[in-house]
């Protein structure tokens, strides 16, 4: 893409908040579940997207606005997807509860594997590129190895269902999200596990009753926020014991049962997260104020990432099934 090239030899510049609609892209006949910009920065003019529609769809999302691809593979709802690291490759699961490692210029299935349960949640070791980890609705969530097709280990909590997955830096530590909140109590909420032994760490990471349907980690500083069905973002320490900053709280989007995704911005200035009003809210990460709202989508706007490359490239998609770019 020309629009990335002159920023490829530079360092970050920093985030500005996007103010205008660039694209808006509506192929998809149902809700986006997921998008993620290609990890390779040459290559980052490509957007993924996950669709209850059963589909992944790779978009020209900088240049152009449009679909450059469509992979049916799925015979139902594709909940989760993945770039591989090398950007050739995409990793897929959904409720057919079959995963799916997709050649990305052909279209041909590298490896196919039929899981257990149905899919949720796919992540691909940060250091080792053929690993990765699927949980769903499941007790357990699984290591498996692409060259193999096997399952390496597996993780087990007594839990029913699997939100998100995040892997802590260098990947020896990862984080689940669960469906765990009873009336007395909220542990097994946040679950840390030692990903080489399987070992759980800590379940009393988050006390308060609310499911957290998405995890994200800061780019720079030793820290994860979780997104929380009490209409709030909580931050904690990345670290061993993990402890929550009762100091910080980012209130003012609605969740509202949605699996609403947030992230930080790529030098780690902001936190952005959707709202199931439609709406994206731009937080400052040090004082978790709101510095600004975009008025994004009709319907709940379900995930909301900044460009890698770009400083002010956002995309976001919603519940109907449509993406927008912004900047």
């Amino acid at each position: 893409s020309e629009l990335i090239k002159p920023y490829l030899g530079s360092k970050y510049k920093i985030t500005e908040v996007p103010k205008n609609l660039v694209f808006h892209m509506s192929k998809h006949s149902g809700p986006v579940n997921e998008i993620q910009w290609c990890p390779v920065r040459e290559q980052s003019h490509m957007l993924l997207s996950a669709s209850m529609d059963k589909t992944v769809k790779v978009w020209d999302a900088v240049d152009r606005g449009s679909c450059l691809k469509t992979y049916s593979c799925h015979s139902c709802a594709v909940r989760a997807a993945q770039w591989s690291s090398c950007g050739r490759r995409i990793l897929s699961g959904g409720f057919d509860s079959v995963l799916h490692l997709t050649d990305v210029e052909t279209g041909k299935q590298i490896f196919s594997s039929k899981n257990e349960f149905r899919i949720s949640a796919l992540k691909f070791h940060p250091t080792e590129s053929n690993i990765f980890i699927c949980g769903g609705f499941s007790p357990e969530v699984k290591t498996w190895d692409i060259r193999t097709s096997k399952v390496l280990r597996v993780y087990k909590a007594a839990v029913q269902q699997t939100l998100d997955i995040l892997f802590l830096p260098e990947g020896r530590e990862f984080l689940t999200s669960t469906d765990a909140v009873s009336r007395d109590s909220a542990d097994r909420t946040i679950i840390a596990w030692d990903f080489q032994s399987g070992a759980k760490i800590s379940n009393q990471i988050f006390h308060e009753r609310y499911t957290c349907p998405s995890l994200t980690l800061h780019p720079k500083e030793s820290v994860f926020v979780a997104q929380t069905n009490g209409n709030y973002m909580a931050l904690f320490s990345a670290q061993r014991p993990y402890r929550i900053n009762k100091k910080k709280r980012y209130e003012g989007h609605k969740v509202e049962g949605f699996a609403v995704g947030c992230e930080f911005s790529p030098d780690g200035t902001l936190l952005v997260t959707g709202s199931s009003d439609g709406k994206v809210f731009f937080y400052n990460y040090h004082t978790a104020r709101i510095i600004r709202t975009l008025s994004a989508h009709k319907e709940a706007c379900v995930s909301a990432i900044f460009h890698p490359v770009l400083p002010s490239l956002l995309a976001t998609c919603d519940w109907v099934g449509e993406i927008k770019i912004w900047q």
